[in-house]
C-alpha cells in the first residue's frame, strides 16, 4: 500500500503540466514561431527578391537597430506613442472608475440597462466602431459638425478634423477609449462590489467624507484590479493600429504613425521587411517592460505568491 502511495504521490505533480501542456504548445506554435522569426528577420536584410525567390538574407547584424534608434522620426513616433497611450489610459480608466461607482449606486434594472449597453459595444467590432466614428466626423456629412454648428458663433461647415494631427488624434482618443471603457468599467464594477459596506458606513459615522471615503476605504481594496486594469489598457493601447488605419481610410500621414503603424508601413508598404520587424521586435521589447512593472506590482501588493 505504501508504495502504491509513493507512485501516486510521484505522479499528482505531473498532471497539472500534462492538463497544461496542449496550451503551452499552441501558444508556442501560434506565437512562439513568429515572434522567433520575427527577432530573426530584424538581424537580416531581406529585400522582395529574397521574399520571392527563397533565398536566405544576408545577415546584417545590428545594422537595422542602428538604423532606427538613429532616426529622429523613430524617436517623434515613440513619443507619439508614449503619449498616445498616456492620454487613452488615463481617459479609459478615469471613465471606467466613474461609470463603475456610478453602477454601484444606481438601481439593479438600470443597472442591467448600463451592463447590456456596455457589453454591446465591447463586442462591436473595430471596423463598425471606426466606420461609425469616421460618419461622425465626417467633412461633408459629419453629426458632430452639424452639432455644432448650431452653437452660437460656431461655423463648423465642412470641417476637416484630420487636417490638424491634433483634432485628428481626438477622434482616434475617442475611438479607443469609447471600445475600451466597457472593459474597465464592468471590472471595476465587480472590484467595487467587494468593498465592505460596513467600512464605508464607519467611515462616513466617523466623519469622514466622501472623497476620503473613496482614498482611505475603497482605494485600498480595489488597488489590485485598478492596477490590472490600467496596465491591460496600457498595453492594448501602446499597441493600437486597426483604429488608425481605419479612420485614415488605409492610408495614414507620416503624422499619425503611432509604432504599430509605423511597423507596418516599414514592412509592407515600402519593403523594408527587416527594419519593420525591427521596429517591432522594439515595440515588443517596451511592452514586456511595462508586463515587468505590472508583475512587479502585483507581486507588492501580494495579488501573486
Amino acid at each position: 500500500m505504501s508504495a502504491d502511495r509513493g507512485r501516486q504521490q510521484r505522479r499528482r505533480p505531473l498532471l497539472p503540466y500534462l492538463l497544461i501542456a496542449p496550451t503551452v504548445l499552441a501558444l508556442v506554435l501560434v506565437l512562439g514561431y513568429p515572434l522567433v522569426d520575427m527577432v530573426m528577420l530584424s538581424f537580416q536584410d531581406m529585400t522582395r527578391e529574397q521574399l520571392f525567390s527563397g533565398a536566405a538574407p544576408p545577415w546584417a547584424g545590428l545594422d537595422q537597430f542602428t538604423k532606427i534608434l538613429g532616426d529622429g522620426f523613430f524617436w517623434t513616433v515613440v513619443g507619439r506613442t508614449v503619449l498616445f497611450t498616456a492620454v487613452t489610459v488615463v481617459l479609459t480608466v478615469a471613465l471606467g472608475l466613474f461609470t463603475a461607482r456610478l453602477m454601484h449606486r444606481v438601481s439593479p434594472w438600470v443597472r442591467a440597462v448600463i451592463s447590456g449597453v456596455l457589453v454591446t459595444v465591447w463586442a462591436m467590432p473595430a471596423m463598425v466602431a471606426a466606420s461609425i466614428f469616421r460618419w461622425l466626423f465626417d467633412t461633408d456629412y459629419g453629426v458632430t459638425n452639424w452639432v455644432l454648428s448650431k452653437l452660437p458663433g460656431v461655423d463648423m461647415t465642412h470641417h476637416n478634423w484630420f487636417i490638424d494631427p491634433w483634432q485628428g488624434f481626438s477622434v482616434i482618443v475617442a475611438v479607443v477609449v469609447w471600445g475600451s471603457l466597457p472593459f474597465a468599467a464592468i471590472t471595476l464594477r465587480a472590484a467595487l462590489a467587494q468593498v465592505p459596506h460596513e467600512l464605508e458606513e464607519s467611515a462616513v459615522l466617523d466623519g469622514a467624507r466622501p472623497f476620503q471615503v473613496f482614498r482611505h476605504v475603497t482605494l485600498p481594496v480595489i488597488r489590485p484590479v485598478l492596477l490590472m486594469v490600467t496596465t491591460l489598457n496600457a498595453i492594448w493601447n501602446f499597441g493600437v493600429f486597426n483604429q488608425i488605419w481605419l479612420m485614415r481610410g488605409g492610408q495614414p500621414e507620416r503624422e499619425y504613425y503611432l509604432l504599430g503603424v509605423y511597423s507596418f508601413i516599414e514592412s509592407f508598404a515600402v519593403n523594408r521587411y527587416s527594419t519593420g520587424a525591427a521596429i517591432a521586435l522594439v515595440t515588443v521589447v517596451l511592452l514586456l517592460a511595462g508586463s515587468v512593472v505590472y508583475l512587479r506590482q502585483m507581486l507588492r501588493t501580494g495579488e501573486l505568491d
